[in-house]
């Protein structure tokens, strides 16, 4: 997902805001600049920043939240996988196609979640799913020649129920997106924070570049936003070493 352009987007909405406010300075009458009219516009934007912080606070938040429960479901689905491998590997001989194919859903996963050449991640994939679905039928298949083997039988099913499940939770995951709509009320109060910042300050070099580093600041925050809210693209996508690693004790 393309989070700059919206960022820089909201950069120079609220930039200008500050632009607009030292501008309106030089076209408002005098009564309108008196203290007693600052001291009111000072109570309302207060009550303002208030709740934008509060806004974006909650959204940063809950984007961090969604970001760690996606690294925390990749990192368990990759143990998940790995004890699945280990249990058919102990299980014998017999297991030795149902591992590959195992290993060959692996490698689809990866491809699937960390495509190459800027590619979207597809979770849903129908060629993942089937292979997963053979997995567990050709578990089903096995034929145990002792309660060892039975076991170990028993408990790849368990885990592969598991790795269902879980898969269908991680592709729910990803569907958290934050409300535009919350966003546009978002950065409208900001705007309008900013426009009381330039209404009330000088025309300098300065000020302009404090309603920058400002703007910047908030543009900062919304792309973390933006970039956290998808986890498995972007510049801070998670890292893909847990089923790389797994892939890598298949081939023991």
């Amino acid at each position: 997902m393309d989070s700059l352009t919206p960022t820089l987007v909201v950069v120079i909405i609220i930039f200008s805001g500050g632009a607009a406010g030292l501008y309106l300075h030089r076209v408002l009458p005098p009564s309108h600049l008196t203290k007693e009219t600052q001291e009111v516009v000072r109570l309302g934007i207060g009550m303002i920043s208030v709740l934008s912080s509060l806004v974006l606070g909650l959204l940063i938040a809950n984007s961090k939240s969604s970001y760690d429960t996606t690294d925390q479901a990749v990192h368990h689905y990759a143990a998940e996988l790995a004890l699945l491998n280990e249990t058919l590997r102990d299980y014998g001989a017999d297991a030795a196609p149902t591992r590959d194919v195992l290993r060959k859903y692996t490698e689809t996963l990866l491809s699937d979640i960390w495509p190459t050449g800027g590619a979207a991640p597809r979770l849903s994939d129908a060629k993942a799913a089937k292979l997963m679905e053979h997995v567990r039928e050709a578990v089903r298949a096995l034929q145990p020649a002792d309660e060892g083997q039975k076991w170990l039988r028993d408990q790849a099913l368990a885990i592969n129920v598991t790795l269902l499940r879980e898969r269908w939770l991680l592709i729910g995951e990803q569907d958290r997106t934050v409300s535009p709509m919350v966003m546009v009320v978002l950065v409208s109060w900001i705007t309008i924070i900013f426009t009381s910042f330039g209404l009330y300050a000088p025309r300098n070099a300065t000020v302009f570049g404090i309603l920058l580093i400002g703007a910047l600041a908030i543009g900062a925050s919304i792309f973390l936003i933006l970039e956290m809210n998808h986890p498995l693209d972007g510049m801070l996508q998670i890292s893909s070493w847990p089923l790389r690693n797994v892939l890598t004790q298949m081939d023991w």
